[in-house]
């Protein structure tokens, strides 16, 4: 019973994760990026404290003489992984950046073997370059090869940098020994949202990003709340649950639930990806699942002991 309701948290959480990034682009079109981060992560990091007090109670909220570096590795993890997220969203597709969010359990494999965590296995890497090349596949819209003459913007490298900020926030948690997955990334987050504000007020004072209007955030308040709750609050939580129930390793088998839930919403809302388009996904889908089902059979894991909370998470 309670890998089925592992399992089910680790699906919602995919599910959620993938609506996330067509309703994170379409809040994009009144809302910048930086603006909309400062927003979203000013409400869930009140919100994931309060959470934390109620459950752990409030001595729980005190940083025990690791203030400096729960703010180092939450604006890795919020700031780095959302602020440069969303702003490649904003010059890439939706499907795009949720391929390549997905990655992101098979390059936790190479940045724990550049740590000193043993060498992953041959069945990793082979997995992680067949789900390149299906990324490749469908950012360029079924020629791989031109995303060697610019298929690739500079909307998908910052996804790719924001994804790699994640990961090194979370092999980060090894460094914070003895403290929850819900406290860890509570106190991360009110860190990393310090990070946002400041940089979203320097980017507005110097005009690179734009103070939204009253309107424009009425306007796009369901995108937001969505965003917000459920995207950095119950899928976090989710996350979290089904971690603790089934493993990190079996929850990061249900990241492939993202991109096919953000290509479904594209299609029923009009989008008509090409055959080889849709290949293309499906083989990064494919070789995501064959990785982390391989490396069960194998020595190493993704991430394993302290490193193992609060897990891989697309905040």
């Amino acid at each position: 019973m309670g890998k089925s309701v592992g399992f089910a948290f680790a699906t919602a959480t995919g599910l959620i994760w993938g609506g996330q990034w067509v309703v994170g682009k379409s809040a994009l079109a009144r809302v910048d990026a930086f603006n909309l981060t400062a927003i979203r992560y000013a409400v869930a990091a009140a919100v994931l404290l309060a959470i934390l007090a109620a459950v752990e109670g409030r001595g729980a909220l005190r940083t025990e003489g690791r203030a400096l570096r729960l703010f180092g590795l939450g604006t890795l993890g919020f700031a780095g992984f959302n602020l440069l997220a969303y702003v490649g969203l904003e010059h890439a597709r939706p499907e795009s950046a949720s391929l390549i969010t997905s990655l992101g359990p098979l390059l936790m494999a190479i940045v724990l073997w550049a740590r000193g965590s043993g060498r992953p296995a041959r069945s990793t890497l082979v997995a992680l370059s067949v789900a390149i090349v299906g990324v490749a596949i469908v950012i360029g819209r079924g020629d791989p090869l031109s995303v060697f003459s610019g298929a690739i913007g500079w909307g998908d490298l910052l996804v790719v940098a924001g994804v790699a900020s994640f990961i090194v926030y979370t092999v980060g948690a090894r460094d914070v020994p003895g403290f929850s997955a819900l406290r860890y990334t509570a106190l991360t987050a009110a860190g990393g949202w310090i990070s946002i504000a400041a940089v979203t007020a320097i980017s507005d004072a110097v005009g690179y990003a734009t103070l939204p209007s009253a309107g424009d955030v009425t306007s796009t308040l369901p995108q937001i709340a969505y965003i917000t709750f459920l995207g950095a609050v119950v899928a976090v939580t989710t996350w979290n649950l089904a971690a603790a129930r089934i493993g990190p390793q079996n929850a990061a088998l249900f990241t492939t639930v993202m991109p096919v839930t953000t290509f479904a919403i594209e299609i029923v809302r009009g989008y008509r990806p090409g055959a080889v388009e849709v290949g293309g996904a499906l083989l990064t889908v494919a070789a995501l699942i064959g990785g982390n089902l391989a490396s069960r059979g194998m020595g190493y894991r993704f991430a394993r002991g302290k490193a193992a909370r609060p897990g891989y998470v697309a905040s």
